[in-house]
């Protein structure tokens, strides 16, 4: 009986140091992918007023106009510093023509427009999935801010490609490619990610933490978690 009493101790024993190794290789592996995808991309999000169709088509308007004026500039940039100074330096231009659309809608929505880090769950962008976590990112808040949203990368310049249903073209991918790690980049390929078991093991483990993360932190973020659907 006291042998197999030590023997089951020591089952515990291992079976507890072995879950508290995994425990904190996967939280510290999660970090670290998320972190390092977040400093080499900037995404674009439009929150609307409200789920009001004309709130929504407000948005879309807001979205297009935006995009078209800073097109050029941005499509120019082949380094996420330069396009953080260009939108940095467009901010109150991007609020201006936010505005512009607004007052042609005959509306008297506020808007607040800011480069700043917010919280995602996690998304889908054509045949590209970013995990869950926290992303710089150009915000354009409209009104009350209420509405579902729409987003997609902005570095690299990816906002110019309807991939919101489809696949992403491969210059895009390439881009995307020279800014991240071989792991990174096949880590967040929807195809990979969903035919091949590591792959999904992985993105699954960092999704996990960073959902939780994310839900750990709501009551102190709750204006930059708010209303993440996309539409």
């Amino acid at each position: 009986m006291k042998l197999e009493r030590k023997i089951i101790l020591i089952s515990l024993l291992i079976s507890l140091v072995l879950t508290s190794f995994l425990t904190v290789f996967s939280k510290e592996y999660s970090k670290k992918v998320q972190d390092d995808l977040a400093s080499s991309v900037i995404r674009f999000h439009v929150i609307a007023n409200s789920d009001l169709d004309e709130d929504q088509e407000l948005k879309r308007e807001v979205r297009d106009v935006v995009l078209k004026n800073m097109k050029d500039s941005l499509n120019k940039s082949d380094d996420i510093n330069e396009t953080r100074v260009i939108l940095s330096n467009n901010i109150d231009y991007i609020e201006q023509l936010s505005r512009e659309v607004i007052l042609n809608w005959n509306k008297n929505y506020d808007v607040k427009v800011r480069l700043c880090d917010s919280n995602f769950p996690t998304k889908r962008y054509g045949d590209i999935v970013l995990p869950a976590g926290k992303y710089e990112t150009l915000k354009i808040e409209l009104g009350e801010a209420k509405g579902h949203n729409w987003w997609c990368v902005m570095f690299p310049p990816m906002c110019f490609v309807d991939a919101t249903h489809g696949v992403v073209p491969d210059e895009m991918k390439d881009e995307l490619k020279n800014v991240l790690t071989d792991d990174e980049y096949n880590l967040i390929l929807a195809t990979k990610y969903e035919d091949e078991m590591p792959i999904k093991i992985k993105f699954k483990v960092v999704e996990w933490w960073q959902e939780k993360f994310n839900k750990d932190s709501e009551e102190e973020n709750k204006e930059d978690i708010l209303n993440e659907n996309m539409k």
